[in-house]
């Protein structure tokens, strides 16, 4: 039962990366290939544990060594699955950042509040924005390669960037500088907030890496401690009686 709970959050997780459009994550799944197939990769083990959890009532409740050491076998594969991901994810965390700066990069230069096409990324984006109180990724200097404030003279700046509660209620797109005079202007002239994105994600993973840590531990202790009980449960195991299985 517990690894079907397991399961079904593993899946869950899997399903809400997908399917998520208004926070930092639908940011990296339009954009990032690699985070669409690993919200693939966790619905198969999500749906696997479940499976596997199955199979491992049926095995204990009946007495079937074989499904016993099915679960066994199934459990390390996830296990190491996973121990690898992470070692994947610590060892490779440069390259992941450099491929995030690229993507927002990519986002905030073609940024065009009249594209319909990209409005799912571009909201997801301004809610980054606005939730973090941030603007750009490494700061509001990144805005200056937009296409559209260029030809503005940088005296628009995007609303979501803002520190003025009337910029965010509309919350997207683009507002103008308060100067009408001003015929040019660069973002030391935007009243937005001055820390970047990237430091804001990062602190909020700092901030929940204890939590993150600790889910992970308890996942792999659970996988651990199912190992151990298929194990004792085979070792007992006198004769199997296939007549206890049910027929379908």
């Amino acid at each position: 039962l517990h690894f079907q709970i397991l399961g079904a959050v593993i899946l869950g997780f899997g399903i809400w990366i997908l399917a998520d459009k208004t926070s930092f994550i639908a940011v990296l799944q339009t954009s990032s290939p690699s985070l669409k197939t690993g919200a693939y990769i966790l619905i198969g083990v999500g749906a696997l544990t479940m499976l596997m959890g199955f199979l491992g009532c049926l095995g204990a409740v009946n007495e079937i060594r074989c499904l016993l050491g099915l679960y066994f076998t199934c459990l390390i594969i996830i296990l190491l699955a996973q121990v690898a991901a992470g070692l994947v994810i610590y060892f490779q965390k440069e390259t992941l950042k450099k491929e995030l700066f690229h993507i927002v990069k990519d986002l905030i230069t073609n940024y065009d509040p009249l594209n319909e096409d990209e409005r799912n990324l571009q909201d997801a984006w301004d809610y980054v924005q606005i939730q973090i109180t941030c603007c750009g990724w490494t700061g509001a200097k990144d805005w200056e390669e937009n296409e559209i404030l260029l030809n503005k003279s940088m005296t628009w700046y995007p609303c979501s960037c803002s520190n003025r509660s009337k910029d965010l209620e509309e919350g997207r797109g683009f507002c103008n500088l308060d100067d009408p005079a001003n015929s040019t202007a660069t973002y030391h002239d935007w009243p937005v907030h001055e820390q970047g994105c990237m430091d804001g994600v990062e602190e909020w993973l700092k901030d929940n890496l204890g939590v993150i840590l600790g889910v992970c531990t308890g996942v792999a202790i659970i996988e651990l401690l199912g190992m151990i009980l298929s194990i004792s449960l085979c070792k007992n195991i006198q004769s199997e009686d296939y007549t206890k299985v049910p027929k379908s």
